[in-house]
């Protein structure tokens, strides 16, 4: 036997690292009861042979026990139904749990257009109030005036230029006037030019006082008279109206403290003059105080440092030269370890803006470490008002930090408004030490080179480099919100630099990757003019990493959209989604995908973004890469790319039909990724709103429709949700056309519902006269419009059936959608008077036609206890059959559904088949075994009467996580929105560089998980042995008795977990913990009326297990949080048979569930096999029964999943293998059992045997190999005559096997045919017949037996003896 591949959901084989992270789960290995584990003990003793029967494994399946083999299952093992589209089903996250994006552009930016310079220095007269010491500092902007030279009556005039070069290196924009020893008018007169030149920007006004008096104590400054004969005051209050605002103020002078304490009085006082202006004028024209900015050199009462060894200006140098002030201090400070002379200082080579020269490198490490401290300091509302509005605010308050720390020493302390947190022991100046430090004691070197002329070789500072590596420790470390790395803003600071840019980048990815937040905060602090200049880079090794950055920020902030029309930046991105452009990575395609994404979101709701990107090559690029078969992801943005494009932009759909790329996308209905076929759906919803009005348009929408219906049959709800949308668009587009048809179909189930009565159903003689009685014989109305009786045929009526059977899917949330479709187009109906008469009298029609068919006459007193009857006269239309849901309530839909599987022209043969379906009897037809009594191929169970009615009130279906109820008062949105979009974009804004919560070790999901799988492995361990003492002991060892409310018709013990689940004959569903006797849950399944639920599983048993419903109109559930009724919660529900009959003993489902492969084998009263992937969640293949009989029971091989075996309502067993094609696909059929088959079961270890039991009592072995059955146990010898058999089990392990008849016992038999012992479950005390069999239940690993009985409420459980 070949080993068979799993496919993965991309087609090829599988890569259990990637696939693992792929479906969310941890790289768990296969449970021991599915690989066969007793096929690893090797030889078993004599004995044990023996009580098993004498086998080996069966069906030639010796190779399965192989190490080889099994370790080849334990890679390729999955969790299923647990991925972000089932915990979402493609809705975006609500809006209370997302991070909302801050507002990180400068919407108020100002810039600094103008600089006063108003220096007050009076050279060689001492103002009165200082008293200098001798030596004293004398500096000013590094300029000595006291030395006499040649041009000494310029010497203002140099310390004038001198002052604005300094200030020119922070700002070179911004227009600077000096203002040398000014008078109080001239301070006047350039105050207010400043104003009314620079308008609403901001103006600075730097103040050098230190030649004139100290600031009084009301804030006043002083200035000259115009003959420098007197010192002039000026008032806050005055220099305030002359230069408004917003205004950045310096003060370097003693006691400038003075100045900040009453700048805000005088504030408020004008302030107070404008309400009153404003009160006797309102059109006045009012000066603006509000925006002002102060940085003064002291407090209040602190005098300026007078050390001879610094500047005067000390103040002024630390905001205007920070890098030479700070070596001067770092030698001052270090007097023993550094002898560098302070005049050589000013002999460090470079340039400020030569980041590679010494002096350049110190002022970029200066710039990112000031930045780093203030942005970990402050608050973020101050860090961007102060570092990231103006770059003259900017320059200066880094420097302010370092004036703050430097001049403390000397007894000084700064000042400024706003007030700042005190920095000067932040950590970071340590480094800003170390860096001054290496310089300084490389400058003796340097100066010698430079004498001599040689070249010296600068050691450059590490800062940087660990820098990044600190910033990397963090990322891998954990950062949060609550604790980002402290580095970011130094990471900017190197993107700057060629040399470690790559490396910044990436690193920088990694941190955006961690969430929504991190972008955030890498936005505001500035991250994105550094991005969106390096688009204009040529280096390819940047590329891959560019792309990665902007669609982490586009995730975050789609209005970046704007920024790369303006600058370009789109054809970056186009030009990377070329197929022909190779990238410098291994993952070309996912760089790829990431590139579809940024121009999609260039194109969302953006008409210019639509624009400069709609090209043929394009158009080109996106078709290609929708056949690549590697990655899901760029197929899925491919398809939203196309959408965006051509969303509401008729050139761009002109493009797209010429280049045929809307067909292209039409071939993604099948891809075996649900997002793709969402997403596809998505883009041609934006396609098919084509508001021309043309036969060419419509012909091209029809193709589309006709492609695309194939996709209601997906089990996704993500996808059919994306259906419904696009369902929606088209009811928008042809508004008269779906009235029309609705008529139509109104038309027809009304004659249907009449042959049905017409007839008169065996069980209700009644009907018929019902239906006369309920049926207005008037003749039809005149005057509508034209129909078309074919309607089925067209485009249109496939889309109105298809919406009819989605009113009644099984997932609620897509049932209100389609029923909100439906409304609409009935009222639009409602609305013509022609279409609304008619559609009035129809719907009245159907409504009591299907009253008629519900009404049934009292029947015969039951001997059970049944709940009380209903009323004898037709009882009222309930809401929920209303004419908005009558297309799966009457007859003829059920064939309707059936056609969906059908071509479109075939469907018009519904029309000769659905009147003789009706409520007549079902008889089971087909040779060669036609002539078998009726009774033979019935159901057992055909007979039964209603089960016990539980005590407690009906429970309520459980919703899905995200499920809306609509609001009755407001009508839903039309057309249906989708939020795919939304949903998907979501991707790129989460984290995918890290292993998930599952997968990452220590996490409490993964400590969990492994927690789980070594007590799943203790459990299997501890089992083993029992498996021969099963065979010997009886099986009468009482383990509990459970009130079940209702009767059980299913029972299923959980591998692991002590869960049992029983099912009722109609739609409850019941959890216990059979250990402790406690019921944990109790829901309803959702299944419609006259339906029942036929079975019941559980899945992902080795982890957090789910539970799986099928019930018997077709429709397949999967619960998680089954056992607590206030948690459970439907994962997904969908049509699993589409042609299945939904009365009640009518329509049948079974199915059988496959861990290993993820696939579901679903079977019913039609001839047919659906394999459901539920990977892919479609179904995979079809296999015909080669039968007209139904198939009752269901069993597979649980190991290799390439195997299933059917047994028929006929007593025949057929054997299928999935490999094959349908025309060769079954390769064995027994029909030695000659009525119905009861159960079939193949074990998953043990010997891997297969057993059926048929209605008669005769239970079979099988081998696959062989054509006859090699054992045969008549299980009917000791039971009263006429009994059958009603319920047949086989341990999944151990040789026994126990049958339920219709006498009420319960017999358990080795699979040598020796019987072991009978049992009789407990009965209600009341009941005068022993009640048949209904259910019974092997746990699977433990030696456990459940039962129970029709019309009891209990579930039994006994043990064996000796276990």
């Amino acid at each position: 036997m070949s080993l068979p591949v799993i496919n993965n959901i991309n087609g090829g084989e599988v890569d259990s690292d990637n696939e693992n992270r792929r479906f969310g789960t941890t790289e768990l290995r296969r449970t021991l009861s599915e690989d066969g584990e007793e096929n690893r003990n090797g030889d078993r003793d004599s004995g044990e042979r023996e009580d098993a029967g004498g086998w080996e494994v069966r069906h030639g399946w010796e190779e399965q026990g192989r190490e080889e083999y099994l370790g080849w299952l334990s890679n390729s093992f999955y969790i299923y139904y647990t991925d972000k589209r089932h915990e979402t089903e493609g809705l975006p996250r609500d809006k209370e749990h997302l991070r909302p994006t801050e507002e990180w552009r400068m919407r108020d930016r100002l810039k600094t257009v103008s600089a006063a310079l108003a220096i007050c220095l009076n050279i060689g007269v001492d103002p009165p109030d200082v008293i200098k010491t001798n030596p004293t500092a004398k500096l000013e902007c590094w300029i000595d005036p006291t030395i006499p030279t040649a041009l000494n009556s310029k010497t203002m005039e140099m310390i004038g230029k001198k002052l604005q070069e300094q200030y020119e290196s922070l700002s070179i924009r911004t227009r600077y006037k000096q203002y040398l020893d000014p008078s109080v008018e001239e301070t006047r007169k350039f105050c207010q030019s400043q104003r009314r030149n620079a308008k609403d920007e901001r103006v600075m006004f730097h103040y050098n006082g230190h030649g004139v008096p100290q600031p009084t104590d009301s804030g006043e400054i002083w200035v000259f008279n115009k003959n420098y004969t007197q010192y002039i005051p000026i008032s806050l209050y005055d220099l305030q109206s002359w230069l408004g605002a917003p205004s950045l103020y310096v003060f370097d002078a003693s006691h400038a403290g003075q100045i900040l304490a009453n700048f805000p009085r005088f504030i408020q006082k004008h302030e107070v003059e404008n309400e009153a202006q404003k009160k006797k004028n309102p059109d006045a024209q009012l000066q603006f105080y509000g925006d002002n900015t102060l940085l003064a050199a002291c407090d209040r009462k602190e005098d300026l440092p007078t050390n001879p060894d610094l500047p005067a200006d000390m103040f002024t140098c630390c905001l205007t030269t920070p890098v030479e002030i700070s070596l001067r201090h770092h030698v001052l400070q270090n007097p023993l370890t550094i002898s560098v002379p302070l005049k050589d200082l000013s002999r460090m080579p470079g340039k400020l803006q030569e980041r590679r020269s010494p002096l350049g490198e110190l002022n970029w490490i200066f710039t990112a470490i000031t930045d780093t401290i203030a942005w970990s300091s402050f608050d973020g509302d101050t860090f961007k008002k102060l570092f990231r509005q103006d770059l003259m605010v900017a320059a200066l308050f880094r420097n302010f930090l370092l004036a703050k720390r430097i001049m403390r020493i000397y007894e000084c302390h700064p000042q400024s408004i706003p007030r700042l947190p005190d920095t000067h022991d932040h950590p970071l100046w340590q480094s800003w030490d170390t860096a001054v430090d290496l310089s300084i004691r490389q400058l003796p070197a340097i100066i010698e080179a430079d004498e001599k002329g040689e070249t010296y070789e600068y050691l450059h500072s590490d800062f940087f480099t660990n820098q990044l590596t600190a910033f990397e420790k963090n990322l891998a470390g954990g950062a949060s919100p609550e604790k980002p790395p402290e580095q970011l803003p130094i990471v900017l600071q190197v993107l700057l630099s060629q040399v470690h840019r790559l490396r910044a980048l990436i690193l920088l990815s990694r941190f955006l990757d961690l969430g929504p937040w991190a972008v955030d905060m890498a936005l505001r602090i500035g991250i994105f003019p550094y991005v969106l200049k390096l688009l204009q880079s040529a280096a390819p090794e940047l590329k891959p990493v560019m792309i990665f950055i902007w669609a982490r920020i586009l995730a975050v902030d789609p209005r970046c959209q704007v920024d790369l029309i303006k600058d370009s930046g789109f054809q970056y991105f186009v030009n990377l989604l070329s197929p022909g452009f190779v990238l410098p990575v291994s993952n070309n395609s996912e760089h790829r995908a990431m590139c579809a994404f940024v121009v999609a979101m260039i194109c969302r709701g953006y008409n210019q973004g639509q624009n400069v990107c709609l090209n043929a090559e394009l158009y080109n690029s996106c078709v290609t890469h929708l056949q690549d078969p590697d990655n899901p992801l760029l197929r899925q943005w491919s398809c939203l790319c196309l959408g965006m494009l051509w969303n509401k932009h008729p050139e761009a759909k002109l493009e797209a039909i010429q280049l045929k790329a809307h067909l292209h996308v039409c071939e993604m209905a099948r891809d075996p990724v649900p997002e793709v076929r969402a997403a596809a759906l998505h883009a041609l919803t934006m396609f098919i709103y084509i508001a021309e009005e043309a036969p060419a348009v419509d012909e091209i929408i029809t193709e589309v429709v006709w492609r695309v219906l194939v996709m209601r049959h997906d089990a996704n709800v993500m996808v059919r949700r994306e259906l419904l949308a696009f369902f929606s668009k088209l009811v928008t587009r042809y508004p008269a056309k779906f009235p029309v048809v609705a008529i139509d179909h109104l038309d027809r189930e009304i004659n249907l519902l009449r042959e049905s009565e017409a007839r008169a159903d065996h069980d209700n003689p009644n009907g018929a006269l019902a239906a006369k009685y309920y049926v207005e014989q008037d003749d039809l109305v005149k005057g509508g419009p034209p129909r078309n009786t074919r309607y089925d045929t067209t485009m249109v009526g496939a889309v109105w059936l298809s919406l009819q059977v989605l009113t009644a899917d099984p997932h609620p949330g897509l049932a209100q959608h389609a029923q909100a479709i439906v409304d609409h187009v009935y009222q639009k109906g409602m609305s013509t008077p022609a279409v609304g008469r008619i559609l009035r009298v129809n719907k009245d029609r159907v409504e009591r036609l299907i009253q008629a068919r519900d009404w049934h006459p009292p029947k015969a007193a039951s001997p059970y206890p049944a709940p009380p009857q209903g009323p004898t006269t037709p009882p009222a239309l309930p809401k929920n059959e209303s004419y908005l849901s009558i297309g799966m309530l009457s007859s003829g839909i059920r064939k309707v559904v059936g056609a969906f599987n059908q071509k479109p022209e075939s469907i018009s043969a519904l029309q000769g088949s659905t009147a003789s379906d009706g409520n007549q009897p079902r008889q089971l037809r087909g040779p060669p075994r036609a002539h078998m009594p009726n009774e033979w191929v019935r159901p057992p169970n055909e007979h039964d009467q209603a089960s016990v009615g539980t005590t407690l009130p009906k429970r309520k279906a459980p919703k899905p996580r995200r499920y809306k109820l609509n609001d009755p008062h407001n009508l839903p949105t039309f057309p249906v929105r989708s939020h795919f979009f939304e949903w998907s974009l979501e991707y790129f804004a989460e984290p995918q560089m890290k292993p998930t919560e599952h997968d990452e070790p220590g996490s409490s999901d993964y400590n969990l998980r492994l927690w789980r799988r070594n007590r799943n492995e203790k459990i299997m361990e501890s089992t083993q042995p029992l498996k021969a003492v099963a065979a010997r002991e009886k099986w009468d060892v009482p383990k509990g008795v459970l009130h079940a409310q209702s009767a059980p018709m299913k029972i299923t013990f959980h591998q692991f977990e002590d869960h049992l689940v029983a099912t009722d004959d109609k739609d409850s569903v019941l959890i216990w913990d059979f250990e402790k006797h406690q019921l944990l849950s109790h829901f309803s399944n959702g299944n419609p009326p006259r339906t029942r639920i036929e079975e019941a599983r559980f899945i992902n048993e080795d982890d957090a297990a789910l539970l799986i419903t099928g019930a018997s109109d077709g429709t397949i559930r999967i619960f998680r949080n089954y056992d607590d009724t206030a948690e459970v919660e439907l994962v997904t529900g969908f049509r699993a048979l589409w042609n299945q009959e939904s009365e009640a003993k009518g329509g049948r489902l079974v199915f059988d569930w496959q861990q290993g492969q993820g696939k579901l084998i679903v079977a019913g009263d039609k001839k047919i096999f659906n394999i459901w992937n539920s990977a892919t969640e479609i179904y995979s293949a079809t296999f015909r029964s080669r039968t007209t009989f139904p198939c009752t029971s269901l069993t597979s091989d649980a190991v290799a999943g390439d195997t299933f075996v059917a047994g028929f309502a006929d007593g025949a067993v057929r054997a299928y293998d999935m490999r094959c094609s349908d025309r060769s696909a079954m390769f064995r059929s027994w029909h030695q059992c000659k009525q119905w088959i009861t159960d079939v079961h193949l074990q998953r270890g043990g010997n891997r045997e297969l057993i059926c039991g048929s209605r008669n009592g005769e239970v079979r072995l099988w081998d696959l190999r062989m054509p006859k059955s090699f054992r045969l146990i008549n299980t009917l010898q000791e039971s009263p005559p006429n009994s059958t058999l009603r319920a047949l089990s086989l341990h999944e392990h151990a040789p026994v096997f126990a049958t339920g008849t219709s006498a009420h016992e319960i017999s358990i038999y080795n699979l040598a045919g020796g019987k072991i012992n009978t049992l009789e479950p407990y009965n209600i005390w009341y009941m005068p017949n022993k009640s048949p069999i209904s259910a019974t239940a092997f746990h699977p690993h433990q030696m456990l037996l459940a039962a129970g009985a029709v019309g009891s409420p209990y579930i039994n459980i006994w043990g064996c003896r000796g276990t």
